[in-house]
């Protein structure tokens, strides 16, 4: 019975492996889940203008595509500036409208960086790879003292260089590609010239720059031998880098690109293993397979064939090798480039003068095929250009990378045979690793925490420290909404409540803050307004005080620096114009302070240092909640009360709590305390309690577990027990409010027409959306007082997911 049972066994676990096995037919099935599962969107953020000094605002327009097309999988698009320490100087939340969204920074009239650095993103991209948020560094000019500006002398750098064997890695006995890039530590490339000698000192080969720090040799590395580049960078500074190693045995993957085919060449050493002697090419594009074969190599050890591309639309294409049991063993990424990516406007002007204050008619006209969504921007053509990232670069190129590409839009400069090469060499020097093959194979995905944004910034929120049953005899939530900002007008809801505690308003769009005011509605509900946490959500996501980005995948900013001196001139001057005008405006205005609640006024009386202001989790005005005299100790009136935070009561001091896996720390008046002193406290003695998230780093050790800050009441304080002080509130944050591009009219009265004008964008306009019907638009602005050249810049996508550049200077 046993040798039975072990033979059955035997049979059952050979017949699983069996079954399992990949097929090309089941791991195309499994790329095709893994795509329609965990679609990507990619970003592109074009902005007004290419740098910016202290004061003045950044406008932007950002583009969404999925795959190869508009992406209509997020709602929300997010964006960060921070300093370039990671400070976030704005965490900005926008609606996503046409694939795309717009809106605006003010740069801090006191920041002194040089950069200020943006991440976009949309919820959804938060679960892949970092590197794939759009990620850039703006120029930040500050004010110079002179017209003989000139850039600082240039340091002494030091240059270092990257070898990239092709397909991953150098074979023994197998003549393989080796490229190289060498740049300096600023990110520039270095121009280099060398040799590559073995270990006895023989040249094997010679390297030599042959684009932005870029180049090849070929290397048949042989078994046991290592190999030295000796080079010199063009400032005549010699250098050694060892090669990386070569593999004893194994398989390569050549690569050559032609007219409507992308050929490849396998070749295995002669003491591959068995798994070497069959073997699979997948091409993807975008997590879309553009071709699948497999090969024998059992006689022979090398094979070719070729990938039909002449109707593969244009981008980077994955070309990965496996061995016979699904293991890759190596990778090549190439660009197809049929030239279908793109469409072309026609940008003119029916009315042209670059007069002081001359008027100006710009005329877009769209082919009347199709449908758009641009964006126009146009400045003073003194500010210098920005030759990092254009809309077809980052779409079509450095979006798809990780690392940084020098100069990208040089490689849609023309179609040359020579821009074709050099952009060869980017993929011979850039990985690209989109999918981890052993979790697609599997049919496994990444761990999904952010949920798609399939709806707009809502209105919901959650109670705590109620019962289910106290919650079905609620029944709803009455609330009052009214804004904080110019509209305060009152909207009247009353919102279910669901058993959980959780209640949600949806379809309620709106921008910047909401105070919302709240009651229990039904009578039996009407206890719970002192004993409950109410908090309240919009649905989106918030962001860390400070982020922490890597810098090799920074989209590069080489802007012409003879532009800088204008630049500063213009931002300085138009600053200073500002601020006459505020100082002007408010000469006559009478500015009363705006009330601080009672709870604030708790915090700033009692807290101090660490301990004052802040974003507590929560705050509790003891002073005047007729409920904490009725409650046994602090505990008991936290327990429900703070997301997240864990209670359980025990007596004798045998209390404990947890949060995120950590227990808090107790203050009394700011002083570090236990849990036994605290439960003997009488809530009749507090005044105030505030609790803080973890980390505290008020707390000795950091406070991984947050702490409660517990305050005794001061001499003055009494307890206020009397009814009808009006109903609670809260404060939700929507959207992040727009400003309207200002551009003047100088034809009709207005006597802002009076001041002077030193605008250094004199018009940009973020949504500018054609029709089949409706393709010829014109759009009317005006020149400041000092430009004599415009620079107009046109940039978009149509609906099928084509792509849009344009760039004229006018004089």
């Amino acid at each position: 019975m046993q040798k039975y049972l072990l033979l059955l066994l035997l049979f059952l676990l050979q017949a699983g492996l069996f079954a399992q096995a990949p097929t090309l037919q089941t791991v195309k099935s499994s790329i095709d889940n893994y795509s329609a599962s965990f679609p990507k969107e990619r970003i592109y953020v074009q902005y007004d203008k290419p740098a910016y000094g202290a004061g003045e605002t950044v406008w932007f327009k950002a583009y969404i595509l999925k795959g190869f097309d508009n992406s209509d999988l997020s709602k929300n698009f997010y964006i960060d500036f921070t300093d370039s320490d990671g400070s976030v100087l704005m965490h900005g939340v926008y609606p996503v409208q046409v694939s795309s969204a717009a809106g605006n920074f003010d740069v801090p009239s006191w920041y002194k960086g040089k950069n200020i650095h943006v991440r976009a993103y949309t919820k959804w991209m938060l679960n892949f790879d970092s590197s794939f948020l759009y990620n850039k560094d703006i120029r930040i000019i500050q004010k110079q003292t002179t017209n003989n500006y000139r850039p600082a002398a240039k340091p002494v750098q030091t240059a270092a260089i990257d070898f990239f064997p092709e397909g991953g890695y150098c074979i023994a006995g197998i003549k393989t590609r080796v490229a190289f890039k060498a740049v300096y530590q600023t990110g520039v490339p270095a121009t280099v010239k060398g040799v590559v000698v073995n270990s006895k000192g023989v040249t094997i080969d010679s390297i030599k720059t042959q684009h932005d720090g870029m180049g090849s040799f070929y290397l048949e590395a042989q078994p046991g031998e290592t190999y030295t580049a000796k080079w010199i960078d063009d400032q005549k500074k010699a250098y050694q880098t060892t090669l990386p190693a070569a593999k004893n045995d194994g398989a390569s993957l050549e690569i050559r690109t032609a007219k409507e085919k992308t050929g490849f060449i396998i070749r295995r050493s002669d003491n591959a293993p068995d798994v070497y002697k069959q073997m699979h090419i997948v091409a993807t594009m975008l997590q879309q397979v553009v071709y699948m074969a497999s090969v024998k190599l059992d006689v022979t050890t090398v094979i070719g064939g070729s990938i039909p591309t002449a109707q593969v639309p244009s981008g980077i294409l994955q070309i990965t090798l496996f061995n016979a049991d699904w293991q890759p063993v190596a990778e090549r990424i190439t660009f197809i480039n049929n030239d279908e990516y793109h469409f072309d406007p026609e940008v003119g002007f029916s009315a042209l003068s670059t007069s002081k204050r001359g008027r100006n008619m710009i005329v877009i006209n769209v082919p009347d095929s199709m449908e758009s969504n641009l964006s126009v921007s146009v400045t003073d053509a003194g500010l210098g250009i920005d030759s990092s990232d254009d809309i077809i670069s980052r779409f079509m190129l450095t979006g798809e990378l990780k690392g940084r590409v020098y100069h990208p839009s040089y490689y849609f400069s023309n179609t040359s045979d020579s821009v074709a090469q050099h952009l060869e060499l980017v993929m011979l020097t850039n990985g690209w690793r989109r999918f981890k093959w052993d979790e697609v194979i599997a049919g496994k995905g990444p761990d999904i925490k952010f949920p798609r944004d399939t709806a707009y910034l809502g209105f919901g929120g959650k109670i705590y420290g109620a019962t289910p049953q106290q919650l079905r005899e609620a029944g709803n939530l009455f609330v009052i909404v009214t804004g904080k900002g110019k509209d305060t007008s009152k909207h009247y809801l009353t919102i279910p409540i669901n058993s959980d505690g959780t209640f949600t308003q949806p379809n309620m769009t709106f921008f910047d803050t909401l105070k919302v005011y709240y009651q229990f509605a039904s009578k039996s509900g009407f206890g719970l307004n002192n004993s409950t946490e109410v908090t309240f959500a919009n649905g989106g996501i918030t962001t860390p005080r400070r982020i922490f980005f890597d810098r090799n995948n920074l989209s590069y900013t080489y802007l012409d620096t003879t532009g800088d001196y204008r630049n500063s001139v213009l931002a300085a001057e138009e600053l200073r114009l500002q601020e006459l005008l505020k100082e002007t405006t408010l000469a006559n205005v009478t500015v009363t302070a705006k009330a601080k609640s009672p709870v604030e006024q708790l915090d700033e009386k009692y807290s101090h240092g660490l301990f004052s202001g802040g974003d507590p989790a929560a705050q509790f005005d003891l002073l005047h909640d007729p409920s904490g005299t009725a409650l046994h100790d602090v505990f008991t009136y936290l327990q429900g009360k703070v997301a997240g935070l864990q209670i359980s009561i025990g007596g004798g001091g045998n209390t404990t709590m947890s949060w995120r896996g950590s227990t808090p720390d107790l203050f009394v008046d700011e002083v570090k305390t236990d849990v036994g002193m605290v439960s003997s406290m009488s809530l009749n003695d507090i005044a105030y309690i505030k609790v803080m998230r973890p980390p505290f780093f008020g707390s000795p050790g950091g406070g991984s577990g947050g702490a409660i800050a517990i305050y005794t009441r001061k001499g003055g304080d009494v307890q206020d027990n009397s009814k009808g002080k009006g109903l609670p509130y809260k404060t939700i944050a929507g959207y992040t409010f727009r400003k309207e591009f200002y551009s003047p009219n100088y034809a009709t009265f207005n006597p802002m027409n009076d001041k002077e004008d030193v605008r250094s964008t004199l018009y940009w306009n973020p949504m500018v959306l054609t029709s089949i019907e409706n393709h010829i638009l014109k759009f009317q602005f005006y020149n400041n007082d000092v430009t004599d050249s415009f620079r107009v810049i046109v940039e978009g996508v149509s609906k099928d997911g084509k792509i849009a550049r344009i760039e004229k200077t006018i004089q």
